[in-house]
């Protein structure tokens, strides 16, 4: 068994509003195996999509490089949009080493619910990934329940939006599709994914997550 450790603490400023929450980044961050497109900071994978989304919806003209100025360029995004970064999982135990969240077992969580109370500004939280096994909305739910803290429904459709109570104000969930390519499969089934596709044969599972994702950063 490999111990899968976090490499990142959590990435949250004063001014921080909105926290995006996943599980762990690929192994290779952890063991310091980038290879040249990977980005030394959180969600930096150079399979991964929220910075390529970001970068189409903010007009970022970022930089997709094992750099520094790379790294600076997306700590002044996050400041500018008053964003936190704070994934859910510390670490977790895999039997084989790779990035998949359902590989993960004995996973040990971050105590979110402590880190809202130190963050008082953050009223909204942005789960990249659902309330399947393992998905950082499935952590979630696990720890707001054995906290007794009640999560009311506001829109189930994907993107789930959700609310709770804690530390004197209400908070806000949304639920997006994962930005890794695991979901891919799952979003060429859909069916709003295929009519896009019938009127647009160029269009593709990247396209689909912009538009999602947009909804939410553009708006909330």
């Amino acid at each position: 068994m490999w111990f899968h450790k976090h490499p990142y603490p959590p990435h949250i400023l004063e001014t921080a509003s909105r926290l995006i929450v996943g599980t762990l980044p690929p192994p290779r961050f952890s063991t310091g195996e980038l290879n040249d497109q990977d980005v030394d900071f959180c969600y930096g994978s150079s399979n991964g999509m929220l910075w390529k989304i970001w970068d189409r919806l903010y007009d970022l003209q970022l930089v997709f490089e094992n750099t520094y100025f790379a790294i600076e360029q997306r700590k002044a995004f996050l400041k500018r949009e008053r964003f936190g970064i704070c994934d859910i999982v510390e670490g977790a135990y895999r039997k084989k080493i790779d990035a998949s969240d359902i590989g993960m077992q004995d996973v040990k969580l971050r105590d979110i619910l402590l880190i809202l109370k130190q963050h008082p500004k953050v009223d909204t939280l942005i789960f990249m990934g659902g309330n399947s096994k393992n998905g950082p909305e499935y952590f979630f739910r696990k720890i707001i329940k054995n906290a007794n803290i009640p999560l009311n429904c506001l829109d189930n459709d994907v993107p789930r939006v959700h609310q709770f109570s804690w530390a004197g104000r209400n908070i806000k969930t949304y639920t997006l599709t994962t930005p890794s390519g695991t979901a891919n499969r799952a979003i060429g089934s859909m069916i709003a994914y295929k009519k896009a596709k019938q009127r647009n044969p160029n269009y593709n599972t990247l396209d689909f997550r912009v538009e999602q994702y947009g909804t939410i950063f553009l708006t909330s």
